[in-house]
């Protein structure tokens, strides 16, 4: 039974994380009824759990009764929670109007707003748009979060008109948001969380609603050499800017690359302002990332000229190819944030050494097929660990067409490297390295190796394999929540185990 004092509209908050934990705490401190419920005990959320219970609100803790939508005004939803669970379905029934945190911010700020999404590098493209717009000091404050850092809407009541907010937006925030930022950005789409969108057009369509609520004021920023962003071009009601690693005469706005001198085009005319050496980051990637935070930046009124200084100081965030620890002549590189199998494939493009490649988690129901490919080049070893194990180790067969009795080195044995010098794991029937083999015998594909147990024994076993100059890569082109409470986690816990090999 939820027992609620009239205090004025009354708002419904599905789903208690960080979202939904500072959203429930604005809308208290804005005369809001709250019914705040989430499927976990109280003891479960944490500690700004206790801090939200200070406000008057009710919550409703373990299930989402349909009791919690009776004379409801509006039901806020937290990007973790489905869409199509029975709550949601029967308040669209009811025509109770869907919102979310984001979509609030953007109704209440009361400032120039940046979004960022994309299928990739949103995080980096963020927070260097962010550093850029601080050093040109022309804002009182810039503002940073969204679905990375803090919640905005729990900082909007201090924002003035003079400043400027910079906000990464997932899909499954934007998948209800009806209001668009000042300057919105699509950096590029490729297969990701399809276990909660169903089908790619699905992903594309809330990725593309980020444009829907702009102004003929307004910029639209797409990542040019992507196909599907670029595409998106003909929804764009604004002005549509776009950055890639080559010019386009189509192109009349944006940042491009010219051979190593990067380059601002604006109104057709083009300037340079930073070279490409001073680009600290590692891999093509980040140099796409580096060209869309100077495109939204500049897009937002930042000066190029403060940007080679702040590109010259920017290094990797925590968890993006983090180098943990080279120990005798072996690096371990946490890339946990790999969540897909298209970012582990961006991964091991920015390495030439040869990989032990840490591949698992729970799986999102992407295609595997294109890295199962490309791991035959660089890739000496695959481990697999977690929930996908052997889902991964099932379509790498497929696509390599051999079974999985060829492919498996159970605990650390079996096959063994018969040429290092190629990178390439080869089987050879009763031969060790440098032993002469029939040559109908060697297999072009990575040794695999699927331990039962999680990410701790995945390390153990890379270190049992490592040859000096080997790079051991955690890529996991999965989600972390068969074992981890997020992403970051697991990369706590890949450092932690990492720091502790002797």
């Amino acid at each position: 039974m939820i027992i609620s004092s009239v205090r004025g509209q009354t708002a419904v908050v599905l789903g208690l994380a960080r979202q939904g934990i500072a959203l429930a705490g604005y809308l208290a401190e804005h005369s809001f009824s709250v019914r705040a419920s989430d499927l976990r005990p109280a003891d479960a959320l944490g500690p700004a759990f206790k801090a939200l219970r200070e406000h008057q609100l009710d919550f409703v803790l373990g299930e989402h009764p349909q009791s919690l939508l009776d004379g409801a005004d509006i039901v806020f939803v937290s990007g973790g929670v489905p869409m199509d669970i029975p709550l949601l379905q029967q308040a669209r029934e009811r025509g109770i109007p869907l919102s979310n945190d984001s979509q609030l911010f953007l109704e209440k700020a009361p400032c120039k707003v940046v979004g960022v999404t994309g299928s990739g590098g949103k995080t980096t493209t963020t927070l260097l748009a962010g550093r850029m717009a601080v050093a040109c000091g022309y804002f009182r404050n810039v503002w940073v979060g969204g679905n990375l850092g803090s919640p905005l809407l729990a900082d909007v009541d201090r924002m003035t008109s003079e400043d400027v907010a910079i906000m990464e937006l997932s899909s499954f925030q934007l998948e209800i948001m009806k209001t668009s930022p000042t300057v919105a950005a699509i950096l590029n789409i490729t297969p990701n969380h399809l276990d909660r969108h169903g089908t790619m057009n699905a992903y594309m369509e809330a990725k593309a609603r980020i444009l829907n609520g702009q102004r003929a004021r307004d910029v639209a920023v797409l990542g040019w050499d992507d196909e599907t962003a670029r595409r998106l071009r003909g929804r764009v009601r604004g002005h549509c800017w776009g950055f890639g690693l080559g010019a386009d005469e189509r192109l009349l706005d944006g940042c491009y690359l010219d051979g190593e001198r990067i380059i601002l085009r604006r109104g057709g005319v083009s300037v340079p302002f930073a070279e490409r050496k001073d680009i600290q980051l590692r891999g093509v990637h980040n140099t796409l990332n580096v060209l869309a935070a100077a495109t939204v930046a500049v897009a937002v009124g930042v000066a190029p000229t403060v940007m080679p200084a702040v590109i010259r100081g920017f290094e990797s965030e925590p968890h993006r190819l983090e180098l943990v620890r080279e120990v005798n002549h072996v690096r371990w590189v946490n890339d946990t944030m790999a969540t897909t199998p298209e970012r582990t494939m961006t991964a091991l493009q920015s390495l030439t050494a040869p990989v032990i490649l840490l591949l698992g988690g729970r799986d999102k129901k992407l295609p595997w097929d294109a890295l199962a490919e490309r791991v035959k080049m660089g890739v000496k070893a695959i481990i697999l660990f977690g929930e996908a194990a052997v889902m991964i180790e099932r379509e790498f067969g497929r696509v390599w067409a051999v079974s999985p009795a060829h492919m498996n080195v159970a605990q650390g044995r079996g096959a063994r490297i018969a040429d290092k010098g190629s990178w390439v794991e080869r089987e050879i029937n009763g031969s060790i390295a440098g032993t002469a083999a029939d040559p109908g015998s060697i297999l072009t594909f990575p040794a695999l190796v699927r331990v039962e147990e999680g990410l701790e024994k995945a390390v153990q076993h890379a270190a049992a394999l490592v040859d000096a100059g080997d790079v051991v890569l955690l890529s996991p082109g999965c989600t972390s929540f068969d074992e981890f409470s997020d992403a970051s986690a697991r990369g706590e816990m890949f450092r932690e185990l990492v720091l502790g090999l002797s």
